[in-house]
């Protein structure tokens, strides 16, 4: 019953949010830094935690360890087993998931107001004291390998590992954070017991909650929560090298389609160009079906299904990318529109009609994310890492703007270069062959 009735609050709340995002940063006694957005309309909160490092934090040799201790986080503590924590939590009507990527471990937590505290003790049990059961860790690890022997027979995955083997060089970007076969095989439950010290310390955190709580009982929940981690994690690597060139490269992969991956090296989220460089990617691949890449590739060409592009950001890299996937006698002939229209951008810019239209999705859609309390709390802590202010939801819509046309003819000629573009084509394309 308590689980159908989380299901009815988390239900009632999935209406957009109402009026203004008023942020309030909150510093526990502790000295934790969080966002808060309260709401006492709905006794319930959720709760988002990241630490920043995640898969990039492997050990040489390690790959997939940081992946596999995500995993098993909720598996067992103390004395509760995986059943008996899923059972513990189960019984509080609370929501926990765990996850990593290459820039960070991810805790998300979702509880009623009445079970709060003893939906903090067990998460802080799950965080704090984690005891990796060998029956866990072989059954979980199993599901890696499983998962791992799956993305070897995935078009798109291999064009993502090739991507990342050529761009990053020696860097823990270049290989996937879920392992490989062996060095998976290979982990030890001590492997799996320090990628938990490395990575979930107190040094590296960003909170963000939303819902029934106030400023000061989320800190006093926060130093119960996160006090006992370690106070510091493995240090953070240097930013990865860019070593990406133009040209093709073809991994052979029997099929009617191929699978295709293109970019080059993007723009950082603090560049004062980045808002511009938003809206041209808009007007280029983004999320509606006039976007230029779509109205060539797909509406006058019939290449493809469906073809976008976007702006990457890592926490040590930058990319500018965009996917489709076309038939093996037809890759050729897409691969050279890309380029025609990344080189027309790079030399006509755009249009008044193609930016209006641009920046007034983009507004218009940009209010619609807030749409719940878990959606604000995953949307404010990602804020938080990539360094934006709090402020940030009210003038967001006021800098896309800003944005004269002036600014992205010049960006225009700065962010698309034709030459510099890389394609990944997974499948056997005709008239198509690797270029160094």
């Amino acid at each position: 019953m308590k689980m159908l009735r989380l299901a009815a609050l988390l239900l009632a709340f999935a209406s957009p949010v109402k009026a203004e995002i008023d942020i309030q940063t909150v510093t526990s006694p502790g000295g934790i830094k969080a966002w808060l957005i309260e709401d006492h309309n709905i006794p319930f909160t959720a709760l988002e935690i990241r630490f920043r490092g995640g898969q990039s934090l492997d050990e040489p040799g390690k790959r997939g360890a940081v992946n596999l201790m995500a995993a098993l986080i909720e598996e067992g503590t103390g004395d509760l087993d995986s059943p008996g924590f899923a059972k513990a939590r189960d019984s509080l009507a609370a929501s926990f998931s765990f996850n990593s990527d290459d820039d960070a471990v991810s805790v998300s937590a979702r509880f009623l107001t009445e079970n709060r505290d003893q939906a903090i003790d067990l998460l802080r049990r799950a965080l704090v004291e984690p005891s990796f059961p060998d029956e866990a860790v072989e059954r979980v690890r199993g599901q890696v390998l499983a998962n791992i022997r799956s993305t070897e027979k995935d078009p798109g995955d291999l064009a993502g590992r090739k991507l990342r083997e050529l761009t990053f060089g020696t860097h823990p970007y270049s290989t996937l954070g879920d392992g490989t076969a062996e060095t998976v095989t290979a982990l030890t439950r001590d492997d799996i017991v320090a990628a938990h010290k490395a990575t979930l310390a107190r040094d590296r955190i960003y909170v963000a909650a939303a819902g029934d709580i106030s400023a000061a009982d989320l800190g006093l929940m926060l130093d119960k929560l996160l006090s006992g981690l370690p106070e510091t994690g493995a240090p953070i690597p240097d930013r990865a090298p860019f070593n990406l060139t133009g040209g093709v490269t073809v991994v052979d992969f029997p099929g009617p389609q191929s699978t295709i991956l293109f970019g080059h090296e993007g723009m950082k989220r603090d560049d004062p160009d980045f808002f511009a460089a938003s809206i041209l990617n808009e007007i280029m691949g983004g999320g509606r079906f006039s976007a230029r890449l779509m109205t060539e590739v797909r509406e006058k060409r019939g290449l493809t299904y469906g073809i976008g592009s976007y702006l990457v950001g890592y926490d040590l890299a930058e990319m500018y990318m965009g996917q489709f996937a076309t038939a093996n006698g037809t890759a050729a002939e897409a691969i050279e529109v890309v380029r025609n229209e990344w080189k027309r951008m790079a030399e006509e810019g755009v249009t008044e009609e193609e930016v209006t239209k641009a920046k007034t999705y983009m507004t218009g859609s940009y209010p619609l994310r807030f749409d719940s309390n878990g959606a604000i709390a995953n949307i404010l802590v990602g804020m938080q890492m990539i360094g934006l202010s709090a402020d940030y939801p009210k003038t967001r819509n006021d800098k896309v703007n800003a944005v004269t046309m002036e600014d992205l003819q010049r960006v225009a000629k700065r962010m698309y270069r034709p030459d510099d573009l890389r394609f990944i084509v997974v499948g056997q394309p005709e008239g198509l062959a690797s270029t160094e």
